[in-house]
């Protein structure tokens, strides 16, 4: 059947099973607007305030999931809004395609009016992308980014459509079904298999690879069949079950000092899924001194990339622990699990706040963790917000803790939380923020009171950049340059300009009633939380230094 291009593009997203789109309509994708109103009935738009929180949107939707998230912005300055959005994507290897719009084929190159050569922009931070220049090729087009998206190491793929092709007309067919791939090859695990077997201290590092390749089931049965202690990066939050008495907290920077003791103590470290970012190894050379590594990951060019192992297998996580399970007998480690799990929990430093702001946000944050079980929707801003969440909610489940690892970028959270709660409508969606992220996103409170998306935003308040100032007051002689914000903003008031419920926790005895009364309410909610400017992330490892000696203590001055 014959249909117009911009039908085909709405027709080629069902096929790809895509329910929900998010975006802002622009003179450039006019045509994809029109079809979107008449396929109303099939596919939801959600309309953000800004391209670049559709972009997170789509991403938290995609990390909710597992599926591919959609985008869509107009020409010129709507598709280089999504920028940060698609580098926070490729940066973490989130599947998301994004559709933009162009000018018409003959005033590309010309400097018309909103034109940009986004395809050259995004070259470095999309797995790939696409200019279509011929609607009879679009259909194909799309079914080759979805593919390109959700296969292999996971990313986001770019199509950008002139508004001409658009508007033109094409024969369309649906898909004859979807080609599978060939089967993967099972990779020699010799090598591996005797590692494994004759370590006495194995510690296994989970990233956010095991979560992409839906492997947790695995992870949680190679742990039982080695005996070993498990620790995840900030990506592989949710790939273990940190209730479990095996987890013991984050390696690197901000990690915990029991997952820093028992890597100082192993005799292999078994990576899973990561690309060793310089937050978690400091010091390469300390990190690697006296440990063998055997690191296994999809992507082969991850492979001693940052640091050297001494086993590496390619493959699919999920693939990989398989055949490695089955092939293991069964190893008995009670010792080594147990001085692991001993050092856990007993080594978190202790802050407290002051007489004006008694209130802590670890304390918050094991409040919510406790209400909740563990099993809420977490997502996350950048900065010191997104550690405290990460070392004091206690994950559970999979696809549950949603933050920008990679990339690091603020204003990430509220976008991301939109579109996992639209996902996951029976989840309770939490976005943790500081202040400052606050400020680069509270638009899209706009988006949360037009859909009554029921998120709880928690603003973790110390009116300063809370992280900047902490690297100021450390390695910059407590110059606290342009970090100290106190916006005179009442956040009651906020909310109820925008037709949402506000609440304030100011005091120790305030936190659980106010996280009880937002869990319980059905609609969107600020929560103000008032905490003191100097209260730190620790432990804190010195970038470049040895991940095993990290600050425990601090001294303010």
């Amino acid at each position: 059947m014959k249909l117009r291009g911009s039908d085909i593009i709405v027709e080629t997203l069902l096929e790809q099973g895509v329910d929900t789109v998010f975006g802002y309509p622009g003179g450039a994708v006019l045509f994809i607007y029109d079809s979107l109103y008449k396929y109303s009935d099939k596919i939801r738009h959600v309309l953000t305030s800004h391209e670049q929180h559709a972009g997170h949107a789509a991403d938290g939707y995609a990390r909710a999931t597992g599926k591919t998230g959609v985008v869509i912005a107009t020409s010129g300055p709507g598709a280089t809004n999504l920028v940060t959005a698609l580098a926070t994507a490729y940066m973490d290897s989130v599947p998301v395609v994004a559709i933009t719009g162009n000018v018409n084929l003959d005033l590309i190159g010309l400097d018309s009016f909103q034109e940009v050569d986004i395809t050259g922009i995004t070259m470095p931070i999309t797995k790939h992308n696409f200019l279509v220049r011929d609607v009879n090729s679009l259909a194909d087009t799309i079914r080759r980014a979805f593919k390109i998206a959700a296969s292999g190491r996971k990313g986001p793929v770019l199509i950008d459509v002139p508004k001409d092709v658009s508007a033109a007309f094409a024969e369309y067919e649906p898909a004859k079904g979807v080609v599978s791939d060939t089967a993967a090859q099972v990779p020699d695990l010799q090598e591996a298999l005797k590692l494994i077997k004759f370590a006495e201290r194995p510690y296994i590092y989970a990233g956010g690879g095991v979560i992409s390749s839906g492997a947790e089931k695995e992870l949680t049965a190679l742990a039982e069949k080695i005996d070993a202690p498990v620790s995840c990066s900030l990506m592989g939050q949710g790939a273990f079950d940190q209730y479990d008495p095996r987890y013991i907290g984050m390696l690197g920077m901000h990690g915990t000092k029991s997952a820093a003791e028992t890597f100082k103590d192993c005799d292999l470290f078994i990576a899973l899924g990561t690309r060793f970012s310089d937050r978690v190894t400091g010091g390469k050379d300390t990190f690697t001194k006296n440990v063998k590594i055997l690191h296994i990951d999809i992507d082969e060019a991850e492979h001693s990339k940052n640091v050297p192992a001494h086993i590496e297998v390619l493959g699919d996580i999920k693939e990989v622990l398989t055949e490695i399970i089955n092939a293991l007998p069964q190893k008995k480690n009670p010792d080594w699990v147990q001085k692991a799990r001993d050092l856990y929990g007993t080594c978190k430093a202790v802050q407290k706040g002051t007489p004006q702001l008694p209130v802590t946000p670890m304390e918050v944050l094991e409040k919510l963790d406790e209400l909740t079980e563990g099993r809420a929707i977490i997502t996350t801003e950048v900065g010191q917000n997104q550690m405290w969440a990460a070392m004091y909610y206690r994950t559970r489940e999979t696809r549950t803790f949603i933050s920008s690892g990679g990339l690091g970028t603020m204003g990430f959270g509220l976008g991301a939380a939109i579109g996992a709660k639209l996902a996951k409508p029976d989840k309770k969606v939490i976005n943790v923020a500081g202040d400052g992220s606050f400020g680069m996103n509270l638009n899209e409170l706009v988006t949360l009171s037009k859909y009554q998306v029921p998120v709880i935003q928690l603003v973790l308040n110390n009116s300063v950049l809370g992280m900047v100032r902490q690297w100021q007051r450390m390695f910059h002689g407590a110059h606290f340059s342009q970090t100290t914000l106190d916006r005179p903003m009442d956040y009651i008031k906020l909310a109820e300009a925008f037709g949402l419920k506000g609440y304030v926790i100011q005091k120790t005895e305030d936190i659980e009633p106010v996280l009880k009364a937002a869990l319980k309410a059905d609609q969107p909610v600020i929560i103000e939380c008032r905490i003191d400017r100097d209260i730190n992330v620790l432990p804190m490892v010195p970038p470049g230094a040895d991940i095993t000696k990290p600050i425990t203590d601090m001294e303010i001055t």
